[in-house]
């Protein structure tokens, strides 16, 4: 046994050893948060179990033959305590001497804590767990049951060595009574890659003691019958520890000299002693919930890796021939692993029915359709609907059905063909694609994945101080969701995006026959976000249920009727415009953009006002480089008119002062004066803009420009100025 490292863990908000159990959880059920390397876990079963009674020193009939050996060699410690030995700080177990009464109180004490532990295998992913289905359930625990029995008879029969590590207790004493473990049979899945093939999923037992604050993962291999047992030389602990008031951390290896390390699940001893270390240490004192989901709890985590290798090696192409300005790593693979997250949800939807037609879609507010291009190229029949035709669409051919034109909920925007109708980053129709799949058939099932924050008209406003507004705007469209007389469920995707949590409506909470009392709720619902009265049960539904079919005539007529103009299900709702503005302050008046630039250089300036067209007076060493002020002090300063009109902008007033590149530098929040002086010599491509812009220091700084003119890279008055270079696109035209 060897200790690869310890760390001492600060605990000022006295988190531990609850603490402790939060982190062991992340790396227990989400690896691959630490290891890179990894997709995920799947939590097949757990149990509780105690540890047997060491009965002899040999090796017992069960034991295999690697046991054999290293009863036999043993494996002993390198720089750590030996069998029977504890380290020099107590664990939080009860030490050997312990008295009666406070080896019991430590035991309750444990008790509790156990539970605390089990909490998240309880509520972290249900999904996962149930996933496979009862029957598949009740065979892992069975799996489980036996695989455990197995190895507490070899325990039992003479692993005396491994028991001992196991139990963190001396060989020459024993617990006054056996105490409950809590075992877990968990599957690692390693990430795939057609370049790097990896070993299939790998399988191990994690035994966690809260009394003796120690967790142990047993990894599994195939013996020469083809069973399971315990791969002896790659069992490692995790152990917490407190000395004199002070927490530690450890992390040990049973067998150091037979570790085998294959750099994905079984990663370098140094790596668990000192990455895995430091990030446990954090874990265990951070104290807060993230509030969202397990990433991908929703669908097996197995398949959509698979299918997102498969995905990214088949449209990775798209990045070279990318034509729109955005990020073409970014937006391909995000949609990859949209797509392939869709493509397992609706495969696992169709075993779950008994279907074999492949599903169909429409995505609204679609953008540059790649993930049409992918839905559609990979079987499943739809379109795409946007407000504004990208230039990427030409490139995807005749199979891809993308068309240009604006989507506002009312009657006639209706998919009844649709299973489902797809929300990806679709702004202002976000919260209404639950209400549009609902009212467009009673099949009909929908996916978002919001990213701006819209209610039904205008900006979505937040209410609840206590939450973020993401968190907060979630709820919200949940809430929609459930008006809408959907089931909605949560996930979180693997994208890099920050806003990454979708919505999913899969099922209905009624039948289909209490479709026309459903909509009347809807309808009440969509009137009480704009704050209008809300209509008793039967009234203020008139035109609407009419002509979507929900209400016979008759009773359409004894309603009364809330005027809307084209069918509009809520007056007010305007799509974003077809000519996409330009909002990062470009297209502010010029006079405007010098005045608050002006404003500002003299604020960091120190209040010095402009000689114009001056030289630098006493020296370039005299020259003023102004201070330093947050952004927060810059805006406290100017009126409110100039912040209203830069805060219609996206970005406000740090855009305006980033594209004043060559006054201002702009870094973690604080503005201050550029000085050419530290500026990097412009790269040749740059050269050719050499003069072609007059200098603002030479015009505006009190002292003039750092830089004589042959140094400055723009023009020191009106005589050096030089014509600007073409653009591209200029010179295609010509």
């Amino acid at each position: 046994m060897a200790e690869l490292g310890r760390v001492v863990v600060r605990d000022p908000a006295s988190l531990l050893p609850g603490g402790f159990w939060a982190g062991v959880a992340v790396w227990l059920e989400r690896p691959q948060v630490a290891n890179k390397r990894l997709c995920g876990v799947r939590l097949e079963a757990r149990r509780s179990a105690t540890l047997p009674r060491a009965e002899a020193r040999g090796p017992g009939p069960n034991a295999g033959p690697e046991q054999e050996e290293q009863a036999g060699a043993g494996c002993r410690p390198e720089g750590g305590p030996g069998p029977g030995q504890r380290f020099p700080e107590e664990g939080p177990g009860p030490r050997p001497s312990a008295g009666p009464a406070e080896s019991q109180g430590r035991r309750q004490q444990g008790e509790a804590q156990r539970k605390a532990a089990a909490a998240p295998l309880l509520s972290g992913a249900p999904e996962q767990r149930g996933k496979a289905g009862a029957g598949e359930g009740d065979f892992a625990a069975l799996h489980l049951d036996s695989l455990w029995d197995d190895f507490s008879q070899s325990l039992a029969g003479g692993n005396r060595e491994l028991l001992t590590f196991l139990s963190g207790s001396g060989a020459e004493s024993q617990p006054e009574a056996q105490h409950e473990l809590d075992v877990v049979l968990r599957t690692v899945i390693p990430k795939t890659s057609p370049h790097c093939p990896l070993g299939g999923p790998r399988k191990e037992i994690v035994v966690q003691d809260v009394l003796n604050g120690t967790v142990t993962f047993l990894p599994l291999e195939e013996g020469d019958e083809g069973n399971l047992k315990v791969k002896m030389s790659n069992v490692y602990q995790i152990q917490l520890s407190q000395n004199e008031g002070e927490w530690f951390i450890s992390v040990l290896i049973f067998c150091p000299e037979r570790w085998h390390s294959d750099g994905i699940v079984y990663p370098k001893p140094t790596w668990l002693g000192e990455e895995l270390l430091a990030k446990l240490a954090r874990w265990c004192v951070e104290g807060r919930q993230s509030g969202f989901k397990s990433t991908l709890s929703l669908v097996s985590i197995m398949k959509y890796s698979k299918a997102y290798q498969e995905l990214k090696e088949k449209y990775k192409g798209m990045v070279k021939v990318w034509p729109e300005v955005t990020d073409p790593e970014k937006f391909v693979y995000e949609d990859v692993a949209i797509a392939a997250y869709l493509l397992i949800l609706w495969e696992e939807e169709r075993a779950e029915r008994g279907l074999t037609a492949k599903q169909s879609f429409v995505d609204l507010g679609c953008g540059n359709g790649l993930l049409v291009h992918i839905l559609s190229s990979e079987g499943h029949p739809g379109r795409g609907i946007d407000v504004r035709r990208r230039n990427i669409w030409d490139m995807y051919g005749p199979q891809t059905h993308l068309e240009e034109g604006a989507v506002t909920p009312n009657d006639n925007t209706l998919f009844p063909e649709a299973d489902w109708l797809i929300g990806n980053h679709s702004d202002e129709l976000t919260p209404w694609i639950p209400v549009i799949a609902a009212r467009s058939s009673y099949h009909c099932r929908f996916f978002v994945l919001p990213c701006c924050f819209f209610d039904f008209i205008g900006k979505y406003q937040r209410r609840q101080s206590t939450k973020t507004q993401y968190r907060g705007y979630l709820d919200f469209l949940t809430e929609v969701g459930s008006a809408c007389g959907f089931h909605v469920v949560e996930d979180c995707l693997r994208i890099p995006s920050t806003k990454r949590v979708c919505l999913i409506g899969k099922s209905r909470t009624y039948p289909a026959a209490a479709e026309a009392s459903m909509d009347e709720q809807r309808t009440r619902y969509i009137s009480s976000r704009r704050g209008c009265p809300v209509s008793p049960p039967g009234e203020g539904l008139g035109a609407l249920e009419a002509a979507a079919g929900h209400a016979p005539g008759a009773q359409a007529g004894q309603r009364g009727t809330e005027a809307r103009p084209e069918g509009l299900w809520l007056s007010g709702f305007h799509p974003r415009e077809k000519a996409e503005r330009v909002r990062n302050c470009a297209t502010l008046p010029r006079d405007f953009i010098d005045q608050v630039v002006l404003r500002v250089a003299r604020l960091l300036l120190g209040g010095q006002r402009s000689d114009a067209g001056s030289a630098p007076r006493g020296g370039v060493e005299a020259w003023n480089r102004g201070g330093s002020l947050s952004l927060a002090e810059v805006a406290s300063e100017l009126d409110r008119e100039t912040l209203q009109r830069l805060k219609r902008e996206c970005g406000g007033l740090q855009t305006l002062l980033r594209n004043s590149h060559q006054v201002f530098q702009v870094v973690n929040g604080q503005v201050r004066i550029r000085d050419w002086r530290e500026e990097k010599l412009w790269e040749e491509k740059e050269l050719e803009a050499r003069k072609t812009r007059i200098c603002w220091f030479f015009t505006h700084h009190p002292d003039g420009c750092v830089l004589p003119s042959d140094c400055c890279p723009f023009a020191h008055g009106p005589g050096e100025l030089r014509p600007a270079p073409a653009t591209r696109k200029k010179r295609q035209l010509l």
